[in-house]
């Protein structure tokens, strides 16, 4: 089994930067595909940044949200990474880390991901 513990949130302004760490345990990530995904209140989960094992270490965004974030895995501490910038209202959200046993997934659906994260809030404050 894998436990994905989530950190980093919390409240924020407009315009700051946010780093979001998700700490696997139990079990060795580096052959997983690993994402991002948030949820806002009344939405659907939605995918925002992965890092497969292909490629180098690929990591691959969602389109409305490219350039504004930057995915990476550090293997040997087992963790995966999330940076925001220019943090507007409509990033406030739950964030989730997954995980994929897939290795060389691009997957964006959250039903292709094995573990799940608690998740952890951003409130990005106007």
């Amino acid at each position: 089994q894998v436990r994905l513990v989530e950190s980093g949130g919390g409240l924020v302004q407009i315009g700051e930067p946010l780093r979001l760490s998700c700490a696997a345990f139990g079990r060795a990530v580096n052959t997983y595909t690993l994402a991002w995904f948030r949820q806002s209140s009344g939405k659907n989960r939605e995918f925002v940044a992965g890092v497969n094992t292909w490629r180098r270490l690929s990591a691959y965004y969602a389109g409305s949200l490219n350039d504004r974030l930057i995915t990476w895995r550090d293997n040997t501490a087992n963790t995966l990474y999330l940076e925001i910038h220019s943090l507007k209202p409509d990033d406030t959200a739950v964030y989730y880390c997954a995980a994929d046993e897939n290795g060389g997934s691009q997957s964006r659906y959250v039903g292709d991901f094995d573990y799940w994260g608690q998740g952890t809030q951003v409130t990005v404050s106007s």
